[in-house]
């Protein structure tokens, strides 16, 4: 995904912050991930460019560009993953088994996200949410092991 729609030196300019090297070398390294990439990737491609930068840096700048909602943070089987934030919200569907990621489009959620607001008086401020449960893939290869332990629960009874 590419940073290059964003005029994110405008969005910080604007909020009274600086397009620091450090940061624009961040944001290149997300983009070289080409989606989810995780803070180790991202610290050796900006240490590829500048040997002097330290993981300080790097974790420092990822937490101010979530905040300037250029970049969003994803957690998936305990490991952090950054992306480039998109002009239109997307979520994710995350596998608890495999670790599998399905993008969806706000479109799908919105309804829902209404609805919180509507009954609840609650308004969601996130463009970034990501949903677990089972793929389709691991949900097709539980089923013979959940039939076949219903099978033995019968006989035993």
């Amino acid at each position: 995904m590419s940073h290059q729609h964003w005029d994110y030196a405008a969005l910080m300019h604007a909020r009274g912050f600086r397009v620091t090297p450090q940061r624009q070398l961040i944001l290149d390294a997300i983009c070289e991930g080409e989606g989810h990439t995780t803070p180790d990737e991202i610290y050796e491609r900006v240490r590829a460019r500048i040997a002097h930068v330290d993981r300080a840096t790097v974790y420092r700048n990822l937490g101010f560009l979530c905040e300037m909602r250029l970049v969003v943070a994803i957690r998936i089987g305990g490991q952090w993953y950054y992306e480039i934030a998109s002009q239109t919200p997307h979520h994710h569907l995350i596998c608890h088994n495999c670790d599998a990621v399905i993008e969806i489009s706000h479109v799908a959620v919105k309804p829902f996200f209404d609805k919180i607001e509507r009954e609840l008086q609650f308004a969601i401020d996130m463009d970034h949410v990501a949903f677990f449960g089972l793929c389709a893939k691991c949900r097709a290869a539980r089923a013979p092991a959940r039939r076949r332990a219903r099978g033995k629960q019968g006989r035993q009874g």
